[in-house]
C-alpha cells in the first residue's frame, strides 16, 4: 500500500483549482483546503514558537573566547527574522508544509563547543561555511541521491522514530517526564514528573491538554490540535492568575504588559567566513564543520521524509516532491542563520503538528512565516503559549506518525533490525541523526554478513563510513591530538 493512502482522509485528488493560489500551491490537488492550511500554519507556529525564547537563552548564556556575549533582544529579532523569511521561502519554493528556524542541538554546539574556541563572528562564519557546503552537496545532486538510496522500510522507520522522538520531546518539555540527576545514584535515567510523581498545576494543564487533543482527534473534529492549543493556553492563563504556580518553564502564560516590542537588527551580518582558521588549527575547523554538516544533513533528511510521509506526499517510490529545491532552501537557511547570528536554521519536525491539523502544501508556511514576522513586533503577545499547552500536539502527532510501523516487514531481520535501531535510538539519544546513523550502519553490516553486500547502494556505504567517523569522533580527536 503506498504511503499516500496510509492515513485516513488523505484523498489522492480534490476538486478543480478554485483560483490561481489554489493552482500554484496545489491545495485542492492534494486534497486540502485553505482552511486546513491556515489551521495547520497556526498549529506549526504554536508548537515551535518556543524557539523565540529558547534560542536566545542558549546563545545568550554563552561567552566566546574573549568573554563576549550576544544581546538577547537582538537574538530574538534574528531568530524570528530567519524563521519568517526561510519558512515563507520554503512554502513558495518547496511547496511543503515544512517550517524552518534555528536548530536545537546545533545552537548548543555553537554556544558551548565552538564559541569558546573563537569569537562569535568566527563561530557564525563556520555556520555560514557549513550551509554553503551543504548547498554545494545539493547542487551536485549528492544530497538528493543519498535520500533516494535509502530503502523504503528504513524511510518508514525514520518516520516512526521521529514520531516517538517528538512525543518524547512533548513529555519532557511539558515536565511530564524529567531526567533523574546523577546525584540520585540510580540507574533509571528518567522519571515521572520532577520527583517521581505528577505535581503542580502546569502538569495538570498538560495532562488535560493531552486528553482533550486525543478526544478531539478520536471524534475527528476539524482543527483538533489548534483547538486544544488555544483552549489550554486560555486555561493556563486563568490558572496562572488564580493559583500559586512556582514556574511554567520558559514561557509564563499571562496577559503581557506590552503588546508591541521593537526589533533590533544589530546582529545581522556579524560573521567572519574564514576567521576561525586564525583561531584554531585547520584540523579542528574541519572536524567542527564536519560535525555540523552531518548533523544538519541527516536531521533534515529525517524531518523531510517524516513530515512528507505523514502528509501522504511521498510517491510510490518513496520520493519527496520538489526534493532538490527543498534541500537547497534548507541549506540556504543554514547560511541565513549564520549570517544573522541566529545559529544554523533547519527544518522543524514540529511541522508535523501542522500536518496533523490538515496542512498539505506550502500555503501553510505563509501563515507560519507570517506569524514569525509578526513576532518581530508582537513577541510579548505571541509567546504567551506555555509548552504545557503546546506539547499535547506533539504527543498526538507522534501517535499519527507511529502508525506507519505496520508497513515494515518485521519477519525480515535484514531490514527489521536496522529499522528497530533507527526507531529506538532517536528518542533514547534525543537525536534524529543518531537514529539514522545506527540504522544505516547496522543495515550495511547485516547485508555484508549475509553475503549480500552488492545489494547496498554505494552511497549508503559512503554514508555509513561517515557515520562511523561521527560516532568515533572522540577517539579520532585524541589520536589526532585535537583539542
Amino acid at each position: 500500500m503506498p504511503e499516500t493512502q496510509q492515513v485516513e482522509d488523505r484523498t489522492a485528488a480534490g476538486p478543480p483549482p478554485a483560483n490561481s493560489v489554489d493552482r500554484f500551491f496545489k491545495i485542492s490537488a492534494r486534497g486540502s483546503t485553505v482552511g486546513r492550511e491556515v489551521r495547520g500554519g497556526f498549529a506549526t507556529f504554536f508548537t515551535m514558537a518556543y524557539i523565540l525564547v529558547l534560542n536566545p537563552i542558549i546563545l545568550g548564556s554563552a561567552k566566546d573566547k574573549f568573554g563576549d556575549q550576544l544581546d538577547s533582544v537582538q537574538l530574538v529579532t534574528a531568530t524570528a527574522l530567519v524563521a519568517a523569511v526561510m519558512t515563507i521561502i520554503m512554502g513558495v519554493g518547496g511547496n511543503l508544509p515544512l517550517a524552518l528556524a534555528a536548530g536545537l542541538g546545533l545552537n548548543a554546539v555553537v554556544a558551548f563547543q565552538i564559541a569558546p574556541l573563537m569569537s562569535w563572528d568566527d563561530a557564525m562564519g563556520l555556520i555560514v561555511l557549513e550551509g554553503l557546503l551543504i548547498c554545494v552537496l545539493v547542487v551536485t545532486g549528492l544530497r538528493e541521491a543519498v535520500m533516494y538510496a535509502i530503502p523504503q522500510p528504513l524511510k518508514q522507520a525514520i518516520s516512526v522514530g521521529i514520531g516517538l522522538f517528538i512525543s518524547f520531546i512533548g513529555f519532557v518539555d511539558a515536565g511530564f517526564v524529567s531526567r533523574i540527576p546523577d546525584a540520585a545514584n540510580t540507574t533509571v535515567p528518567v522519571q515521572l514528573g520532577a520527583t517521581g510523581a505528577l505535581t503542580g498545576w502546569p502538569i495538570l494543564v498538560f495532562c488535560v491538554g493531552v486528553l482533550l487533543t486525543i478526544g478531539l482527534l478520536a471524534r475527528k473534529v476539524k482543527g483538533a490540535i489548534l483547538i486544544s492549543i488555544v483552549t489550554m493556553t486560555a486555561v493556563a492563563i486563568v490558572v496562572n492568575e488564580i493559583a500559586d504556580v512556582k514556574s511554567w518553564g520558559l514561557t509564563t502564560p499571562q496577559v503581557p504588559d506590552d503588546v508591541v516590542a521593537s526589533p533590533d537588527f544589530g546582529l545581522l551580518g556579524d560573521f567572519s567566513l574564514f576567521g576561525a582558521f586564525g583561531e584554531v588549527s585547520v584540523i579542528t575547523v574541519v572536524l567542527l564543520v564536519f560535525t555540523l554538516i552531518l548533523s544538519d544533513f541527516f536531521d533534515t533528511m529525517g524531518t523531510v521524509v517524516g513530515v512528507s510521509a505523514e502528509a501522504g506526499l511521498l510517491d510510490e517510490d518513496g520520493k519527496v516532491p520538489n526534493l532538490g529545491r527543498v534541500l537547497l532552501i534548507d541549506g540556504a537557511a543554514a547560511v541565513a542563520g549564520g549570517a544573522s547570528s541566529a545559529s544554523s536554521a533547519t527544518s522543524y519536525i514540529e511541522s508535523a503538528a501542522g500536518v496533523g491539523e490538515g496542512a498539505r502544501t506550502g500555503f501553510a508556511n505563509l501563515v507560519t512565516g507570517g506569524l514569525f514576522a509578526c513576532a518581530l513586533f508582537l513577541t510579548p503577545l505571541l509567546t504567551i503559549v506555555p509548552m504545557q499547552a503546546a506539547a499535547p500536539a506533539l504527543v498526538a502527532v507522534g501517535f499519527l506518525m507511529m502508525t506507519q510501523v505496520k508497513y515494515i516487514d518485521w519477519d525480515k531481520y535484514e531490514i527489521a533490525i536496522p529499522a528497530f535501531l533507527t526507531i529506538a535510538v532517536m528518542p533514547f539519544t534525543y537525536s534524529i541523526t543518531n537514529g539514522i546513523g545506527a540504522g544505516f550502519v547496522s543495515y550495511v553490516l547485516i547485508k555484508t554478513v549475509l553475503g549480500r553486500a552488492k545489494e547496498v547502494h554505494w552511497l549508503l556505504w559512503g554514508t555509513s563510513a561517515l557515520f562511523l567517523i561521527y560516532f568515533a569522533i572522540d577517539p579520532i580527536e585524541q589520536i589526532l591530538n585535537v583539542k
